[in-house]
């Protein structure tokens, strides 16, 4: 049951398929576990939060995330903007993508934007793609644009729209 032989050795293998350590090769051992690799995937940045408490007066502008809380009264422009529940904004917000889940009064610009069922927004969505839940208010136009974000005139389509 007990022996000194390197059968029962973790990592050991025995029989046909084990491959007999070479010298030249250090053994695994000697690598620190702590040690990264090249390859291993950059942790994405978190997102700038304001929270529900915070009002802010003034315009936003970033290249990264912005998940809004509370109240902004300005315009906002950021790569992906998040629009919570209890947040409203009134201004102009321009994102790569943005997610509404709370209120908007004014323009939004975006190549993918997203209405969710608790959204309300009053004013003109200009957009690449778009989706409204069920259950999302909406007041305003609906333009199509294959570049929205740098208000240029692309190939437009305007659908005034009272969703409720």
């Amino acid at each position: 049951m007990f022996s000194k032989s390197r059968i029962n050795e973790p990592g050991t293998k025995t029989g046909p398929d084990s491959e007999a350590p070479r010298p030249s090769e250090p053994a695994a051992a000697t690598k620190p576990a702590y040690e990264f690799t090249t390859s291993a995937p950059k942790a994405k940045p978190p997102a700038s939060i304001l929270s529900a408490d915070l009002t802010v007066v003034g315009n936003l502008k970033t290249t990264g995330d912005i998940q809004v809380e509370g109240t902004v009264e300005g315009d906002i422009r950021a790569h992906l903007l998040t629009v919570g529940e209890s947040a409203t904004i009134k201004g102009e917000i321009v994102a790569d993508d943005i997610v509404v889940n709370g209120r908007v009064v004014g323009r939004v610009r975006g190549l993918k934007v997203r209405l969710t069922a608790t959204a309300r927004v009053e004013g003109d969505i200009i957009h690449k793609t778009i989706a409204i839940e069920s259950g999302a208010h909406f007041e305003g136009s609906v333009q199509r644009q294959d570049d929205p974000i740098s208000g240029g005139s692309g190939a437009a389509k305007a659908a005034p729209v009272a969703a409720k």
